[in-house]
Formats: C-alpha cells, structure tokens, sequence
C-alpha cells in the first residue's frame, strides 16, 4: 500500500501514544487523516463556504444554578425538561445530518454491520437516544415520587401458615372413647 506523501514515520521523542503506534504499524494517525481530508477538501469548501462557528448551544450557567438550587424532584424535572427542549433543535440536526451522510450515493444499501454506513446511522439513532434517555431517567424519578409502585398486601403472621402452600389445619376434634363423668 503506498503511503501518502504526507506520511512521515514518527520517532517517539514528543510523539503521543497514537502517533507512536501509527509508526509502528505503518498507519495514518487520525491527525493525519483530517489533515489530509482538510487539504484536499479545500477547492469543495472554497466552492460550499460552511459557518466556522460551531452550532450554538444553550449557556448551561442558568440550568446549573436553577439544579443547585433546586430541592425537589419536580423543580430538578422542571430544569431538565427545559434544557432537553433547548437541545432538542440541535440534537435533531446532528442526527438528520449524520442520516443523510450515511446515505450519501445510496452507499448504505447492502452495507455490512460496522461499516462506515452502518456506523453514522447508528450514531444518528444514539444521538437521539441521549434526549430520550434522559427522558426517561426524569420520569423514573418523577414516577417514584408521585406514583410509587403499591406495596402487596402481606396477611397478618397468623394468616402466615396458610400462605405456605399448605392445607389448612383440621378443625379441633372432641377425644375419642368414652367421656369421663358420665
């Protein structure tokens, strides 16, 4: 396999642990990957100027101050269901993005499972999932607080015995024979 010019194989001196085991094996680093992904992407991203800033995302300081302040289950509910609907907007653009990518010259049909395909549809579907998990962990909580699970009813400890499985004892017997007295 040739070796992109840009390839250098590495000594260790004020080399990281991935740029090491790159030299080793004779592989591109993941810096090395964007790097060249980045130089010859240049005349496309001259031609699709893409925004430099990154996707703006809720300050979390009034979330955090509003959760250090809360005392209840219902004001922590409170907090986070409105931070998971500020990062709702967000999180959904990620996922249709990383869909379409998947998708991208009809490369996912037919895919193998931990192909590049298979893998950005998956991270679509767990970048979804994250909002939903937490969904789900805030109304746990609210659940145990307001609609608690009912406790059985147990029988009274004399009751206990019969519970067992077990036939009942017989009613009391009068003795057998002949009664003293009469």
């Amino acid at each position: 396999m040739p070796q992109n010019p840009d390839f250098e194989l590495y000594d260790n001196v004020g080399r990281d642990a991935d740029q090491i085991a790159a030299a080793r094996y004779g592989i591109a680093t993941r810096r090395d990957l964007l790097r060249w992904a980045r130089r010859d992407a240049k005349p496309f991203l001259a031609e699709h100027p893409l925004p430099d800033k990154p996707l703006p995302s809720p300050g979390l300081a009034p979330y955090l101050a509003a959760l250090a302040a809360a005392e209840t289950p219902a004001e922590v509910s409170a907090v986070t269901q409105h931070l998971l609907d500020a990062a709702e907007l967000a999180l959904r653009a990620v996922s249709d993005y990383l869909f379409a990518a998947a998708q991208w010259r009809g490369q996912h049909r037919g895919a193998e499972k931990g192909s590049p395909p298979k893998l950005l549809m998956e991270a679509a579907s767990r970048s979804l999932s994250v909002a939903a998990i937490a969904d789900e962990a805030d109304l746990t909580t609210l659940r145990a607080e307001y609609d608690p699970a009912p406790t059985p009813n147990l029988p009274p400890p004399s009751q206990a015995r019969a519970s067992t499985g077990l036939p009942p004892a017989p009613p009391h017997a009068p003795p057998a024979g002949p009664t003293p007295g009469r």
